[in-house]
């Protein structure tokens, strides 16, 4: 067999060098066409530390990281590590240097197993150059022992639980010998106990001196994990301080700018008639027998634990995957809808979980991406009436408030509260009687969040019926008019609005309820 080096140990610290400075960014200014997106940005990395850097979307977090990865050059400023100056900084230079990246939307072949994704493109070899799987299982096996989790070696990635492929990805950074770990929104598609079960890995690491930059706008996880944080608004560094002397208020007053009163704004909304209800939806390993109706001015929320069926209800009432049973209704007249075309001629609008996969054309411009829905009504004879587009766009996006230096700027180069915004843009200028939410908030900051909440409620006013589906209980409890949760694919409770508390519905969404029943 190809002599090969043993797996890594984790790295072991002491605490006389705990605060051993590992990364220095000083000075860092990057600059994109119109854009401003750093500005004399210093930040610090200590051994053994969890430093959480925060920041609305666009505030140049991003940005920072992919200078620190090799993605980007600095205009100016330098990175040091352990105190020795980084010259050319490529991605392939600074993994190693040992900084590796983990993005929210993870780097995994999912139809390869763990040992494969852990060691791909480095398989040890035995003498006749063919792959070998026993020493490719037994070193990453030695590497999964450490976190102190099951995960077999040989199992499929597609086939475990989002937890354990953020943990596939950790283990993959260790064994790059990695010393710094970047965390993008780790826990955004994670449950309750897949978060904590997080959190001991983040510690594990933290104890054995693997550095971790944490970045999250799930304010409140912070305080689980994290030793200092930095914040930064329009590509400036606000402040760097211990965790410990701040709190959530005076960490969003410097995220923002200003004081946030009312991170869920209240509204008192009129109830209309019926526009949308839903008798007995199934499909096979999706849902069973469904049955819920909203009214126009009024939120209605969908709870449940990742998995549990919201988001294929939804793409089953949105035409984009097929019922084998059911029926829908829309103002009292039962409908056909066969196909998302049939949705939004009945007036429905789906703002999906994925924005970027199923909600943009990245590589289209804002323009073009508000118009998609709209290009029938401003067309005639195969001809665009482009002044006209470009007078309705104008209007939506200021009255959205999209931030972008022009309509023609490209989806891909804006925030994610700007992209769901353009999302929500393209399904305004439709001007639709149901609106479906499916995690609005997702990856964006808490400012933004407020913004996205107002235009729900604005939809509301106008007389639409609006479906939210989201994964974060605060929000939902505090936006919704009437609250439905949802365990294995079946509607469990429905709570009308002051009924629910956050145990209640943990209640459901886990099956307790179900189980009692029994």
């Amino acid at each position: 067999m190809v002599p090969r080096v043993p797996p890594p140990r984790l790295f072991q610290t002491g605490q006389a060098d705990v605060m051993q400075k590992l990364l220095q960014m000083n000075g860092i200014s990057k600059s994109f066409p119109g854009v401003q997106a750093l500005q004399d940005v210093d930040f610090d990395l200590n051994r053994g530390e969890v430093h959480a850097l925060v920041g609305e979307n666009g505030a140049g977090k991003s940005t920072l990281m992919k200078i620190l990865s090799g993605v980007y050059t600095p205009d100016q400023g330098e990175i040091l590590l352990k105190e020795q100056p980084i010259v050319a900084t490529r991605p392939r230079t600074m993994l190693d240097a040992g900084v590796s990246v983990i993005y929210q939307e993870l780097n995994l072949v999912p139809h390869l197993s763990v040992a494969e994704n852990v060691l791909l493109g480095r398989e040890p070899l035995t003498r006749a150059r063919t792959i070998d799987w026993r020493a490719m299982r037994k070193e990453v096996g030695s590497l999964i022992q450490q976190f102190n989790v099951k995960l077999d070696p040989r199992a499929l990635v597609y086939s475990i639980s989002p937890a354990y492929q953020q943990v596939v990805e950790i283990i993959k950074a260790i064994s790059l010998r990695s010393e710094i770990l970047v965390m993008d929104e780790p826990t955004a598609s994670l449950t309750g106990n897949e978060v904590g079960r997080l959190f001991e890995i983040i510690r594990n690491l933290k104890s054995k001196g693997v550095s971790i930059i944490y970045i999250s706008h799930r304010l409140e996880e912070l305080w689980e994990v994290a030793d200092r944080v930095t914040v930064l608004r329009d590509g400036e560094r606000i402040v760097t301080r211990p965790l410990a002397e701040l709190d959530v208020s005076e960490i969003i007053r410097s995220m923002v700018g200003r004081e946030m009163t009312e991170q869920y704004p209240a509204a008192d909304i009129e109830k209309r008639d019926e526009l949308l209800r839903v008798e007995n939806l199934s499909r096979a390993g999706m849902c069973s027998d469904v049955s819920f109706s909203v009214r126009g001015g009024e939120i209605l929320g969908f709870s449940g634990l990742v998995g549990a069926g919201r988001t294929e209800i939804m793409q089953l009432v949105f035409g984009s995957l097929k019922k084998d049973s059911g029926r829908i209704f829309i103002k009292g007249k039962e409908v056909k809808i066969r196909s998302t075309r049939d949705a939004v001629r009945h007036g429905i609008a789906l703002i999906p979980e994925e924005r970027k996969r199923q909600g943009l054309v990245l590589d289209l411009s804002v323009f073009d991406n508000t118009t998609l829905a709209v290009l029938d009504r401003h067309s005639r004879y195969g001809f665009l009436n482009l002044p006209k587009l470009a007078e309705v766009v104008k209007r939506i996006i200021d009255s959205i408030g999209v931030r972008t230096p022009s309509p023609r700027q490209l989806v891909r180069f804006l925030s994610g509260g700007n992209q769901q915004k353009v999302v929500l843009s393209k399904w305004f200028i439709r001007d639709c009687d149901i609106y479906i939410f499916d995690e609005p908030t997702r990856g964006i900051d808490v400012g933004a969040k407020v913004e996205i909440y107002r235009l729900m409620q604005t939809l509301a006013k106008r007389g639409a019926a609006v479906i939210m589906v989201s994964s974060e209980l605060l929000e939902v409890l505090n936006m919704s008019d009437r609250l439905a949760v949802v365990f294995e694919g079946r509607l469990v409770k429905e709570f009308e609005r002051g009924e629910a508390t956050e145990e209640k519905v943990m209640h459901y969404a886990l099956g307790v309820a179900d189980r009692e029943a029994s």
